[in-house]
């Protein structure tokens, strides 16, 4: 009897609290699932994990581009899910002091520091301030043209080279992703690491990096309770972010040192690396920023700029290698302007050049639509507001924005948006169609709208044409193409090419 009164108790118990659960909740009007007692709406999210992107992009559609997601009882996984352009609009333009990333954030990207990506109000105006100065430097400019000229020519194009006379299947998302690291590198840092080569030597250093972007994608789909309990026991995830935050800081830090040394011993060098602008600034501004400030600042660009260029690359070239039409229009644009190969390997193009490109760009911006390198961001409103879509928020709420959803509406795009379609770029006098940013969002858009923009597009183009211009790009049969689970949108099982020269 003792038994059955308890488990009358319990039940009785569960289903109180489910009561007051769900009169809890009955503000929610538009629920982005089934929302089953104690789980929430998290089962449907495991099972569909591994096509979390489409998945989200087939419910968003259904629920008007905007919905809540209830995560299990008594966790911090209550979400505002969006993919409505009026409401990023909104966010992140007319209404962007309200909106913040906010503590759970900055808690949840630890590993960033207190950079440009994590930090809301002065302190990111001083970081986006400092590197605004920075970044429109004509050294600078001048420097990454030649740098990504250089590592094209005499890195990029040797391997690939090697790869078509012995026939090997090569891995482009490996090679992107090493030629980024290393480009990133010596534009922040002065700094090669020298791990573009036919050798592929080992890239700890970039692995650490790749592993703590994975880790923080985990942060968003477990309880906060149950990665800040392996965070304490250093178990599991949290475990691998440690060790791989140990292994790149030892390599910024060293870096940093090495930095200071070489100004102190060679007080007249003008760097033109991002390093050297920000200890030379100090002397100019009188600010002087400690290792651990610096530290903050080169992380959080390596996030903003390598990975970003890595992803809009790899997913193009797939793009491109799977619509022969495109692949054919890009070559006789490049053609038109430059002339035919003969057989040659063409040299690099520079920044008058890749500016003809108009198909090129467009065929690019598809990639960046289709895929955007950044697939959710996240915002907190500080203050009780109403989104355009009617949505109530207050500063409890953490609101996700779909961007992959976004660049796969209808609404926003037209009945083809699913099609790889450059030509909707282009306007009928041939130039390039300007599309609002809240409308595509891969450089984000408003006052935190990307300072590299200009400089991705511009690297982006020149990989492109080289490769492109020299070498037929084939997928392996059968390859499978999946995202990987990271923040950053990259293929899981990289692309898988085999490659032969034009």
């Amino acid at each position: 009897m003792l038994f059955l009164f308890v488990a009358i108790m319990i039940v009785s118990t569960l289903l109180f609290l489910y009561y007051v659960h769900r009169r809890r909740r009955n503000d929610c009007r538009t629920p982005l699932g089934t929302d089953w007692p104690i789980l929430g709406m998290l089962p449907q999210v495991l099972c569909k994990l591994s096509q979390i992107h489409d998945f989200a992009t087939t419910i968003l559609r259904e629920k008007g581009g905007t919905g809540e997601f209830m995560g299990p009882w008594f966790t911090n996984l209550n979400y505002m899910v969006t993919s409505d352009p009026m409401n990023v609009h909104h966010m992140f333009s007319k209404n962007f002091d309200n909106y913040v990333k906010g503590p759970e954030f900055q808690e949840m990207f630890n590993p960033f520091g207190d950079g440009l990506v994590t930090n809301d109000s002065e302190t990111w105006k001083y970081h986006r301030t400092l590197l605004h100065s920075l970044f429109r430097k004509k050294s600078f400019e001048t420097m990454s043209e030649k740098t990504i000229q250089e590592m094209v020519q005499h890195s990029l194009l040797p391997i690939l080279d090697h790869a078509c006379l012995h026939g090997k299947v090569l891995d482009l998302q490996e090679v992107f992703s090493r030629l980024m690291f290393e480009e990133t590198c010596l534009l922040l840092l002065g700094h090669d690491p020298n791990n573009l080569s036919i050798e592929f030597p080992l890239a700890e250093v970039e692995k650490a990096f790749d592993e703590v972007q994975e880790t923080i994608f985990y942060r968003h789909y477990v309880p906060r309770s149950v990665w800040k309990f392996q965070e304490w026991l250093q178990i599991g995830e949290e475990k691998k972010l440690t060790k791989a935050c140990k292994i790149f800081d030892q390599f910024l830090y060293s870096c940093i040192t090495r930095k200071r040394q070489e100004l102190i011993s060679k007080p007249n060098t003008s760097g033109d690396d991002v390093l050297s602008g920000i200890m030379m600034s100090e002397e100019k501004s009188k600010m002087v920023h400690d290792d651990k400030f610096i530290r903050d600042v080169i992380f959080n660009l390596f996030a903003a700029g390598r990975d970003t260029i890595t992803s809009g690359l790899v997913w193009f070239f797939w793009l491109v290698a799977t619509h022969p039409s495109v692949e054919a229009k890009i070559l006789e644009e490049i053609e038109k302007q430059f002339g035919a190969t003969d057989g040659e390997k063409c040299k690099s193009l520079g920044t008058e050049d890749v500016e003809k490109l108009i198909y090129l760009h467009g065929a690019l911006c598809e990639g960046l639509r289709l895929f955007p390198p950044i697939p959710i961001e996240r915002k907190q409103p500080l203050k009780h507001d109403t989104l355009p879509s009617g949505h109530r928020v207050n500063p409890n709420t953490t609101i996700l924005l779909f961007t992959y959803a976004m660049g796969r509406f209808e609404e926003i795009w037209g009945k083809d948006c699913m099609e790889f379609k450059p030509e909707r770029w282009i306007s009928e006098k041939g130039g390039i169609i300007h599309v609002p940013s809240y409308k595509f969002i891969s450089f984000n858009a408003g006052p935190r709208t990307c300072l590299g923009k200009d400089v991705s597009f511009f690297q982006m183009k020149i990989v492109a044409a080289a490769v492109l211009r020299n070498y037929r790009i084939q997928v392996v049969e059968n390859h499978r193409v999946i995202p990987v689970h990271s923040i950053i949108l990259l293929m899981k099982h990289g692309l898988k090419v085999n490659i032969s020269r034009r």
